[in-house]
């Protein structure tokens, strides 16, 4: 069973998730807005997993015995300056996550709750590969300029990403 806090800080990561998802749900409205289906793509599939994030959060607290608990979400951003201004805000808000995450861990590790501690290695893990995939955009955004020339093809390039369900979600 969880205790009070945890349960409170764990309902607050499940929303945080929910809200990160709309994070990027705008971010793809704004990349389709500047006819870059690509990285409105990009940030589609990110929605997914973020949702997905979400709903490993619900399904976590309902099996310990816990109550769920939604919240409103605020909106988020709609404009950016740039792609690359888009992007380097995705990153910031990717390290956001990875310190509550880290957090949650530390207070599991505090309240000796080995059952959560193990629950959140996972995303552990996923923000450090997280964190890479944007940082390598920002990177390449940066190598583009403000020229744009190479927009063309990062487009097509993040048109690629597929969302793929994780096998191993433990």
């Amino acid at each position: 069973m969880l205790s009070d806090k945890m349960q409170e800080k764990l309902n607050d990561q499940l929303n945080f998730e929910a809200f990160s998802a709309y994070i990027y749900m705008a971010m793809s409205a704004y990349f389709e807005s500047m006819d870059l289906p690509g990285f409105s793509n990009w940030m589609r599939i990110q929605t997914q997993e973020e949702l997905f994030h979400s709903s490993k959060f619900f399904d976590y607290i309902n099996d310990r015995d816990g109550r769920v608990v939604l919240k409103q979400i605020d909106g988020p951003p709609t404009e950016w300056e740039s792609p690359l201004a888009a992007f380097e805000d995705a990153l910031k808000h990717e390290k956001i996550v990875t310190s509550r995450i880290h957090a949650l861990a530390k207070m599991a590790m505090e309240e000796g709750d080995q059952a959560t501690y193990t629950f959140l290695q996972w995303f552990v893990n996923e923000q450090i590969e997280e964190e890479a995939n944007v940082r390598t955009i920002v990177q390449h955004l940066k190598m583009v300029g403000k020229e744009g020339y190479g927009l063309f093809m990062l487009d097509r390039e993040l048109g690629q990403r597929v969302f793929t369900m994780p096998t191993t979600t433990a």
